[in-house]
């Protein structure tokens, strides 16, 4: 059967893994409201497609922070990315080059900088959560500068774990024969096993209830790399992380995984935006499985969007090649999208191509 949308691969990934590791990819906090919230909040934006337009070439090229990519979907970081498939990030990175975008390599990746560099040229960007012990925090970011990562993207809404409800019942635990790479031969101070589950257990352990924003700064102390803070939903956090300096920030709920009942991010996008007022690109991340939503989302004023669960869910079902068709798919009826709406562009899709429903009050809002 020939796989003609994104979604269908979270069907083929279902059928092929462990229960433990597809619900572990797939599932959300508690009630998982968010979880679904993030898919269906799209389906309530529409457009307003402009006509008679010669829309003969489409441009889908863009920069993100002064890097130029060919176009405005990225790979999010998705972590211990070899239990979806034996290749893991190797894959994923190898699939991002080849699309000519942007790979973020997860801090609980099963694959380290130094191996993803090995695969060749390619623009990559390193997630990190500041740990309690600062001193890791620095080899691990000396370590992806000298693997020529490009930046920092720094995780911020999780100064604990959310009750991932699947994990517990599942009694989730990383499989004996793979391990957290980016934490091997650091200096971990007391805690030296590098054995999974120590280091799981020492990863998991190391979540730092109090990180605040002087640790923001603090990071731009020990790296020259530009930081993008994700993790934004508020424009008051907005707001702070331009004061901090953040180069960036990706509006994201950590893919429904932390806090239930909050907005889906593409609700929580124009809040931010309107909040950054340009000083910084505002990325989203979360529920894009269409290119109708990657249009969606730019028009909302987004520089671009990542992408999560259908990279893990592509990468088990076919591996690289998987990874390599969500991006071609999700690429086409991107440019698709546009052809259909009038714009040439990315700088020509603004928000007059879409409405919604606080655009239109005689409509209803469903909860």
């Amino acid at each position: 059967m020939e796989i003609t949308n994104v979604m269908e691969y979270e069907e083929i990934a279902k059928k092929k893994l462990p229960k433990m590791v597809y619900d572990y990819y797939a599932s959300g906090a508690e009630d998982q409201w968010t979880l679904k919230e993030n898919r269906n909040a799209f389906s309530r934006i529409l457009f307003r497609p402009r006509i008679l337009v010669d829309v003969s070439h489409i441009d889908l090229t863009t920069t993100v922070l002064g890097l130029k990519i060919s176009m405005p979907i990225m790979i999010a970081p998705t972590g211990m990315q070899k239990m979806a498939h034996p290749d893991g990030e190797y894959a994923t990175t190898r699939a991002a080059s080849a699309a000519g975008t942007i790979m973020t390599l997860s801090s609980w990746a099963t694959s380290s900088v130094a191996e993803v560099a090995s695969t060749g040229p390619g623009i990559r960007f390193f997630q990190l959560y500041v740990l309690k012990d600062r001193n890791v925090v620095a080899q691990l970011v000396r370590r992806a500068e000298r693997a020529g990562f490009k930046a920092i993207v720094l995780t911020v809404d999780t100064p604990r774990l959310g009750r991932r409800e699947a994990d517990i019942k599942n009694r989730f635990a990383l499989p004996p024969y793979l391990t957290l790479k980016n934490f091997e031969g650091l200096d971990l101070g007391k805690f030296d096993k590098t054995n999974d589950p120590g280091l799981t257990t020492y990863a998991a352990g190391q979540a730092d209830q109090s990180l605040s924003w002087k640790d923001v700064k603090w990071l731009q102390t020990i790296t020259t790399l530009p930081i993008l803070v994700k993790g934004v939903l508020t424009a008051e956090d907005t707001r702070l992380a331009i004061q901090v300096g953040a180069a960036g920030i990706i509006v994201s709920n950590h893919g429904a995984r932390q806090l239930d009942y909050v907005p889906a991010t593409i609700m929580a996008l124009e809040e931010v935006v309107k909040a950054a007022q340009g000083k910084v690109p505002v990325f989203l991340d979360g529920g894009v499985r269409r290119g109708t939503d990657v249009f969606k989302a730019l028009a909302l004023g987004a520089s671009g969007v990542f992408i999560g669960r259908p990279v893990v869910f592509s990468l088990a079902a076919e591996g690289e090649a998987g990874v390599k068709k969500v991006l071609q798919m999700l690429r086409d009826e991107f440019e698709l999208t546009m052809a259909l709406s009038g714009c040439r562009s990315l700088k020509e899709i603004t928000r007059n191509h879409i409405m919604t429903e606080w655009d239109r009050p005689w409509i209803a809002p469903r909860l």
